[in-house]
């Protein structure tokens, strides 16, 4: 489990196409600090597993053919940036809210505006996802723990208020209009909706 609270950004150092899926090696210096051999990783929002790591330097994970599918980072080149998040200790603070790193799906930036030191971003939901979501609730966006500051169920979109610290932080200083995000949705409307349903099966 994850807290959505990014500790670093990783580089992309070398990525290599397999039969079976995707190689990725990330470079990173606190999160590549202590790793052990099948720790979770949260790779912008994909929980991955960590199969090989040079301590303090960087981390290779494995995507198989349904994480590709499900996710953007395939499309990933050297040199890229991912925000990172190692998994949540027993003990650790919960800053953030439940991220399990199971992206739901793909989201695009549809607006970026500035207002004085914040930035306000627009996403475009997939199709059903928007049931999910209310105003003030919590949402993950490339593995970043977010509070809906506007939704339009309307248009199908959600539009989040970013402080300069998140912004300056993660790779959302990157992002452009048309570029995907990781989508995770809170899991306890999902859980909710399951209840309901089964009430009335």
């Amino acid at each position: 489990m994850f807290t959505g609270i990014v500790e670093e950004t990783g580089e992309i150092v070398a990525r290599e196409r397999t039969e079976d899926g995707l190689r990725l090696r990330i470079g990173a210096d606190e999160v590549a600090t202590g790793l052990e051999h099948g720790q979770s990783v949260s790779v912008s929002g994909a929980c991955l597993t960590v199969e090989r790591f040079e301590d303090g330097d960087w981390f290779e994970v494995f995507l198989a053919t349904e994480t590709v599918e499900r996710t953007y980072l395939d499309e990933l080149e050297e040199d890229d940036a991912v925000n990172l998040e190692r998994a949540m200790p027993a003990e650790g603070r919960f800053d953030g809210h439940v991220v399990q790193g199971h992206v739901d799906a793909v989201a695009t930036v549809s607006n970026i505006e500035s207002i004085e030191e914040d930035w306000f971003f627009e996403f475009e939901l997939p199709e059903s996802y928007d049931r999910y979501v209310v105003e003030k609730g919590s949402i993950t966006l490339d593995g970043i723990s977010l509070t809906v500051a506007d939704f339009d169920p309307e248009a199908g979109t959600v539009t989040v208020a970013i402080i300069p610290t998140t912004y300056e932080l993660t790779t959302l200083s990157e992002k452009s209009v048309g570029d995907p995000v990781h989508l995770e949705v809170d899991v306890l409307a999902k859980y909710v909706e399951r209840l309901l349903e089964s009430r009335f099966d």
